[in-house]
Order: structure tokens, then C-alpha cells, then sequence
């Protein structure tokens, strides 16, 4: 009877550790749906900038690649703060919320904060920044992908061969980190490579300034176009366009991005390889995407 009774203490001491396990392991989505439902697109968008400011977020831009979706940039100290922790953390100074009319219904939806700090191995977890996204916006459930582990995230690549976060494409190299700022700008500014601004954040205490990129081509060059690529993968009922805008990162008198292959996978870990609506139907896009960045930021390629 005594071997029965410690049969079964072991037994649900090992459940509990698997419970805790579990729960520690949490599979975490990259996007949050807000809210969802009637409403008038502009409106809605005014409503959730107050919001955003009225929770403490500072909007650093916005962003409307296609009629009835605008995106709204917002960083605020905390953000920046944990980028200056961590390598090539301006990559993560930033969360994206959009408003998307899809249908009769306009949704709100934003990056998941935690997924996104953990994918870019950011030294805090920004729990505190999903708390105030929200109070701000609401949080109806995440979305975008069956779910990743903080470990797995913090390793992600799509599959082998294909690069990780520690491995974003040297865009340029200047004589200085202001030469490397300048450069950016003014490409922006003349919308080379048909790249432009969208915003800029600089990091505090460090040479580090991440900028915020619209990529428009026309029909020759499609494969860069943000419209063209969304259109491809971008296909579900609820829409995940705060994949939007990409980043162009100057880090002392270098400038880098993240490779497509990991910047699109990691919004659409679950996109399959081949069929409709896959990453075969824009296989040409992330070398389209790293040659206009290149020239964007004033290298060569």
C-alpha cells in the first residue's frame, strides 16, 4: 500500500512538472486581432492613433500600401530602451498596428510584442509593451501561425539553409555612422530603387537609427512591390498587413536588413513552401527586396 501511495506521488508530481513544462513553453502567435466589426475605415483610424497616444505610444509613421489599410508605427521609451539592450535591437524599436477594412468589418490588429522580442532575441521580453498595446487596442486573440515557443522563436528559421536572424544582408558600409544616416535619408528622401520613408527611430545611447520603408515597383520590377507581395500572402480572413513596413538598420557606419527569407517567414512561419499562396509564388521576391535595399541605403550590389 506505502510502494502504491508513492507510486502515485510520483506520478502526479511528474504531471505537475509536465504542467508547468507546458505552460512554460507556451506557443506564442506573431500578431494580435484588436477588435473586429462595423465601422467607418477613417474613423477607426483616427480612434486607434488616440489610443495608441492616449497609452503612452509615440507614432513615428504611417503607412497605406493599398486602398483600405493604413499601418501605424508606434514605438515609446520602453521599446527603445530594451533596443538599446540588445544587438541590432532597432530592428525590434518598433510595434506596427493595422486598420484594414476586409469586407463589411474593419479589424485592428498589431504585432505581438512578446513573439516579436523573442524572434529578434531582444534582452527583455516586452510583456509591459503588450500590456499597454492592450489597454490601448483590446486583444480578441492572436493570430497568424499554430504557434512557436520562446525557445524556437529565439532559433527560428523557416527551414535549412535558410537564414536566421543573426544573418540580415549587409546593405552598405560608410565612413561613419552620420555618413551612413545621411546616405539613407537621402535616398529615401529621392525614392530610389523606389524605396521611400515611412519613419525613423534612433536608438538611445548608441549609434543605431532604424528606418521604416515603403518598396513601390512597377510592373518590371513587381517582385519588390509591398502591394504586389502582400497580394500573395497576405490571404486570410483576418488580415495581417502589420507585417508592413520593412526596416532598413544603420548600426555605427554599417547598414543592414533582414533577409526576406526570415523577415516574411517570421510573420508567415505556417505559409507553406509550395501551392497557392506560397513562398514558391514569390521565391524572386527576397533578392528584388535586398537589391532595392541595397541602393536604398547607398551600397552597391
Amino acid at each position: 500500500m506505502k510502494l502504491f501511495r508513492m507510486l502515485l506521488i510520483v506520478a502526479a508530481t511528474w504531471l505537475l512538472a509536465q504542467g508547468a513544462a507546458f505552460a512554460d513553453d507556451a506557443l506564442l502567435k506573431p500578431f494580435v486581432l484588436g477588435s473586429k466589426g462595423a465601422g467607418d475605415f477613417a474613423a477607426k483610424v483616427e480612434a486607434t492613433k488616440s489610443a495608441l497616444t492616449a497609452n503612452g505610444f509615440t507614432i513615428a509613421g504611417t503607412y497605406s500600401p493599398y486602398p483600405d489599410t493604413t499601418i501605424i508605427v508606434v514605438t515609446n521609451d520602453a521599446l527603445k530602451a530594451n533596443a538599446a539592450k540588445s544587438e541590432h535591437g532597432g530592428f525590434g524599436a518598433m510595434q506596427r498596428v493595422s486598420v484594414v477594412k476586409a469586407g463589411s468589418e474593419v479589424q485592428v490588429s498589431y504585432t505581438n510584442p512578446v513573439y516579436m522580442a523573442n524572434a529578434y532575441r531582444m534582452a527583455g521580453d516586452l510583456k509591459d509593451v503588450s500590456a499597454s498595446l492592450e489597454k490601448a487596442l483590446g486583444r480578441v486573440e492572436e493570430f497568424g501561425a499554430k504557434g512557436l515557443t520562446e525557445a524556437k522563436l529565439r532559433k527560428y528559421h523557416y527551414m535549412f539553409g535558410m537564414e536566421y536572424f543573426t544573418d540580415p544582408s549587409k546593405l552598405a558600409e560608410h565612413k561613419s555612422y552620420e555618413d551612413a544616416v545621411k546616405a539613407v535619408e537621402d535616398n529615401l528622401a529621392a525614392g530610389k530603387a523606389g524605396v521611400t520613408k515611412v519613419y525613423r527611430i534612433d536608438i538611445p545611447g548608441k549609434q543605431e537609427t532604424v528606418f521604416g520603408v515603403a518598396m513601390k515597383g512597377a510592373d518590371a520590377n513587381k517582385n519588390m512591390d509591398d502591394k504586389y507581395i502582400m497580394s500573395e500572402i497576405d490571404f486570410k480572413d483576418i488580415k495581417s498587413a502589420a507585417h508592413l513596413p520593412y526596416e532598413i538598420l544603420v548600426s555605427g557606419n554599417k547598414t543592414y536588413a533582414l533577409y526576406a527569407r526570415f523577415r516574411i517567414a517570421i510573420s508567415y512561419p505556417d505559409l507553406s513552401m509550395m501551392g497557392a499562396n506560397s513562398f514558391m509564388n514569390i521565391m524572386s521576391c527576397p533578392e528584388a527586396i535586398r537589391k532595392a535595399l541595397v541602393q536604398a541605403a547607398g551600397g552597391t550590389i
